[in-house]
């Protein structure tokens, strides 16, 4: 009767250090994953013409064009002829025109 309930209660450890396996995992790995994603899909989604763009190959731009979901049209240089189409997810950084004249503001003082 020692014996069966010996390995009910190691079956029942072996169950609960499972669960807390996935639970650290959920919180430590997928829920980051997930608030990261949500965080670039509202930036995406706030994105606008005339907004100063990074990509993801270090290049800062001006978007001048929107032609689709997935689509927009960057400016680079100040020459004004060098335009890009490129993906939205080559974007990794978005800076709204307002944003940089309050942070000149904001150093001027």
């Amino acid at each position: 009767m020692l014996l069966a309930a010996t390995g009910m209660n190691s079956s029942i450890s072996l169950i609960i250090w499972v669960v807390v396996l996935f639970a650290f995992m959920y919180f430590f790995m997928i829920r980051p994953q997930q608030k990261e994603q949500k965080e670039k899909t509202a930036m995406m989604a706030a994105l606008a013409i005339g907004d100063t763009v990074l990509t993801t190959s270090g290049f800062y731009g001006v978007v001048i064009a929107i032609p689709d979901d997935t689509t927009v049209i960057v400016e680079f240089g100040s020459n004004k002829n060098c335009r890009i189409p490129m993906q939205k997810a080559a974007i990794s950084q978005i800076e709204k025109p307002e944003d940089a004249v309050k942070s000149t503001e904001e150093k001027a003082k």
